[in-house]
């Protein structure tokens, strides 16, 4: 069993700065490929960011590319979510998740139905 805990969300400026952090109890998070998420008001959850479970490859989705960047710490057991220039349209709750099934070290996630593990979220709002 993994539990998931996000942390870091809150209310900025359009243009501001957030980290999201999802830290894990329970089993380390440095085996598993790990994946961000956002559900917007009224939306479908979409994919943010993905890590692989060697922590070398990432992907992102088109719309935070250049500006979002996910990493993980294994000391910590915590997987970050540094997000820059932060657009209204990025207001949304943000997931961490885990794919804990056995995958090859390079390969990253971005389909959330293939995940087994949420967090609860963390609302970042951006103002304009």
């Amino acid at each position: 069993q993994v539990a998931l805990v996000e942390a870091g969300g809150g209310v900025v400026q359009a243009g501001g700065s957030l980290r999201l952090s999802c830290g894990g109890s329970g089993r380390s998070l440095s085996t598993y490929a790990m994946g961000w998420f956002r559900q917007g008001p009224g939306k479908e959850r979409e994919f943010v960011a993905a890590l692989s479970r060697s922590g070398v490859n990432t992907y992102y989705s088109d719309s935070v590319k250049g500006r979002f960047t996910i990493s993980r710490d294994n000391a910590k057991n915590t997987v970050y979510l540094q997000m820059n220039s932060l657009k209204p349209e990025d207001t949304a709750v943000y997931y961490c998740s885990a794919y804990t099934k056995p995958i090859v070290n390079t390969i990253v996630v971005i389909t959330p139905r293939d995940y087994d593990y949420w967090g609860q979220g963390t609302q970042v709002t951006v103002s304009s």
